[in-house]
């Protein structure tokens, strides 16, 4: 796989090279898998796909997960992030993983790949990497990549999950609302990220049939196991949005400040609960 990337600015919401947002989607990509039962169990006998990629792989957790659990399958994943990479290639060494592999690439650009190398392609948590515009053009790319019959698997979510905290319901409509003033997502009015009622269009459009979705919903209060890794990924990322919430005229750092702190205390609260919903939408190439 190539090394190098493309020309062209990173589009992604956070720094992809960032240590903070490393350690962020190692818990994300943890925690996503479990709630969706497995790797790719909505799948008949995914046991058959022999060569599977992963777009925006991050630090490669669903890339190793799937090479653990299929060792007959040869699994690729691509990032833009040398760092992300470097990070999933040790990993790779390290477990003894020797069906999977990764590249630095730029998914919003031609992949380094020949025509119908592939069975199925995964996506996950694309909408703040993508400008609405990219999306087309990037299913075009997976319909090249995918062999007849191949299987194209995106799972999104519309927000950061739906809690009984005040401080949370805003910070997600604030972090919407900047993706909708940027050009990520869907949504007509920014309530949401507006990706999740898209994709099956989006899929159609590209030429993809036998459409079929399955909606995932993880829960999160201080009673679940998930809770822990839920709220240290909340604390990131809202830290990480700081400066282009408050650089954006969205809110001021003073009310940043003070929504943060009240986030704090209300996800410790005993009556703090929350649940966080994802859409797998998977079609396939005729």
């Amino acid at each position: 796989m190539s090394t190098s990337l493309p020309e062209g600015e990173n589009t992604y919401v956070f720094d992809p090279e960032s240590a903070t947002e490393m350690a962020r989607l190692i818990d994300l990509d943890r925690v996503i898998t479990k709630g969706m039962e497995g790797p790719l169990a909505e799948q008949d006998h995914p046991e058959r796909f022999r060569a599977i990629l992963d777009l925006a792989c991050g630090p490669g957790g669903w890339v190793l997960d799937t090479a653990f659990k299929y060792p007959e399958t040869e699994v690729a994943g691509v990032d833009i992030s040398r760092t992300m990479i470097d990070y999933a290639n040790a990993r790779a060494r390290t477990q003894c993983r020797n069906n999977a592999s990764f590249g630095v690439m730029d998914i919003r650009q031609p992949l380094d790949f020949s025509d119908q190398s592939f069975d199925l392609i995964n996506a996950r948590c694309l909408v703040g990497v993508l400008h609405q515009e990219v999306w087309p053009r990037l299913l075009e790319e997976c319909k090249r990549l995918l062999r007849p019959g191949g299987i194209l698997r995106i799972t999104e979510t519309d927000s950061g999950g739906f809690t009984t905290s005040a401080a949370c319901e805003k910070i997600n409509t604030l972090f919407s609302q900047f993706l909708r003033r940027a050009g990520y997502g869907f949504s007509p009015d920014g309530r949401t990220n507006g990706i999740t009622p898209a994709l099956a269009r989006l899929f159609r459009k590209a030429g993809f049939v036998g459409i079929k979705g399955k909606a995932h919903a993880i829960l999160f209060s201080p009673y679940d196991e998930t809770y822990a890794d839920i709220r240290g990924m909340a604390r990131a990322g809202v830290l990480q949005g700081r400066p282009f919430l408050t650089g954006s005229g969205l809110i001021t750092e003073n009310e940043f400040d003070k929504l943060y702190q009240q986030m704090e205390l209300e996800m410790l609260s005993d009556e703090f609960s929350g649940v966080w919903p994802f859409l797998t939408i998977w079609g396939t190439k005729p």
